[in-house]
């Protein structure tokens, strides 16, 4: 029987040599798929592009950005009840409950004269370009359906993450590297809780949108080179002809996931010449890599973060590193000195970079994790999970600098000023990327699925 989708010789010759005839139709398709949705903008926007600074493992507000006297001078004494009844706990539940005061001193930072960790001298240092909103709260108290949450703003599998719906929204400002790219780093002193790479899918969104996640140590992308003998003219041609074939099955069919295989294609071999020139760091002065902490080539968080500003610079548009390690159900004090000492000098670097170079102003940076962590003591010497409040920073890209939005309790227990859902964060960071989060939705199973689900309101106090 005829396979009425197989071309016939001549046809498969004709149309898989069309010299500049092929490759202006890929481009077309290309230049497409970089298309947003969002086309006019639904309102001036702040920011063109996000850097989340990802702290997976729930960092301790209560060691960073949220200093609490009370519960210091309540250390090792029994946690009130009226705290603690009838609420949801990780692993203290049905144990004893006692106070664990903060383990560092605070400082006012400044001319906004903002309170911060010790710990974190650097980022102390540029408090006045810094939003802390002490009053994020959550609502899943374990670390893969918080990842699932802070990252797609749903429990429910198979929702498209954050990234992948600004991408969807606005399309890419680069044809030769991804718009939405994921870099990973871990240290030491904590649990390594895994990431599971539905983070950063593209959920019920076409293919296209997903996440890239380019590797920290040796080759960036696998097989981004060609074999021995390979031209890249031998790879364009290549190139050229299974795209031919996709275009006559996208013809034949008429699925949208063929011109997105088309689309890869493309920009596979595009990456071959760019991301070799993104992740070369000869070029940069000693002096900014001395500023970062940062050895190319070894995985670290700084070094991440010096190729998030060069991402930023290429005009990727969503770009999400994920530290790891900050697990701290024992040895808090000791651990959390390595998370600080691997975070605090490359966050500041990141941020003063991106100010030098006129980018900050609309590159919205964000530094937290999927929870805090509890006021009470674990372990006699660490913190459980904690969603009733816990702190983020937020930078540049229409935020309002030198502020602190929100406030948890005497205790550091629950948001009670100004409390700031998952929901809410995402509604912000949406509309300030000139996107209204209740007109960005896309119909499934009879419902219009959108990032902020059911929910969510635009934090305007924080913004500029």
């Amino acid at each position: 029987m005829k396979n009425e989708l197989a071309p016939s010789r001549r046809t498969f010759l004709s149309q898989s040599f069309a010299g500049l005839g092929a490759l202006a139709l890929n481009t077309d398709l290309f230049a497409q798929q970089s298309k947003g949705v969002i086309n006019p903008l639904h309102h001036a926007a702040k920011a063109k592009r996000v850097i989340f600074l990802y702290q997976a493992g729930g960092p301790s507000h209560l060691e960073t950005f949220d200093y609490k006297p009370t519960l210091a001078q309540m250390h090792a004494q029994p946690m009130p009840e009226s705290f603690t009844k009838g609420q949801q706990i990780a692993q203290l539940q049905g144990q004893k409950l006692n106070c664990f005061g903060p383990q560092f001193d605070f400082k006012r930072w400044g001319k906004s004269g903002q309170e911060i960790s010790e710990q974190f001298p650097e980022i102390g240092s540029i408090a006045d370009d810094l939003c802390i909103v002490r009053s994020m709260w959550g609502e899943q108290i374990n670390h893969d359906p918080a990842h699932q949450l802070m990252n797609t703003g749903s429990i429910v599998a198979g929702r498209p993450s954050m990234g992948a719906w600004v991408l969807y929204g606005l399309g890419a400002e680069t044809e030769n590297l991804p718009g939405f790219v994921v870099l990973m780093s871990s240290g030491k002193g904590g649990q390594m809780q895994p990431i599971a790479a539905r983070q950063w899918s593209a959920g019920l969104l076409p293919s296209k949108y997903q996440g890239v996640k380019l590797n920290s140590i040796g080759d960036p992308v696998l097989y981004i080179n060609n074999p021995k003998g390979l031209s890249a003219a031998t790879q364009r041609n290549s190139i050229e002809a299974i795209n031919q074939l996709n275009k006559l099955q996208y013809n034949a069919v008429q699925d949208p996931e063929i011109l997105t295989r088309i689309a890869q294609y493309e920009l596979a071999f595009k990456m071959q010449t760019s991301v070799p020139d993104l992740t070369d760091m000869s070029r940069e002065p000693k002096h900014v890599l001395e500023m970062y902490g940062a050895k190319p080539g070894d995985g670290s968080f700084a070094s991440n973060c010096l190729l998030a500003r060069r991402l930023a610079e290429r005009g990727v548009r969503f770009i999400q590193l994920y530290h790891r390690d900050w697990d701290h159900h024992s040895g808090l004090k000791s651990n959390f000195q390595f998370k600080a000492q691997e975070t605090d000098r490359a966050t500041a670097a990141l941020i003063k970079d991106l100010k030098q170079r006129g980018l900050l102003d609309d590159t919205l940076v964000v530094w937290g994790g999927e929870f805090g962590r509890t006021p009470m003591s674990q372990s006699g010497d660490g913190r459980d999970h904690h969603i009733k409040g816990f702190s983020y920073l937020l930078a540049g890209g229409g935020i309002k600098p030198g502020i602190t939005y929100g406030a948890t309790d005497e205790l550091g227990y629950a948001a009670v000023e100004n409390p700031v859902s998952v929901h809410d964060f995402h509604a912000t960071m949406l509309h300030l990327l000139g996107i209204n989060h209740l007109r960005m939705t896309v119909k499934f199973q009879g419902l219009n699925a959108r990032l902020t689900n059911v929910s969510g309101e635009v934090v305007t106090k924080i913004l500029a």
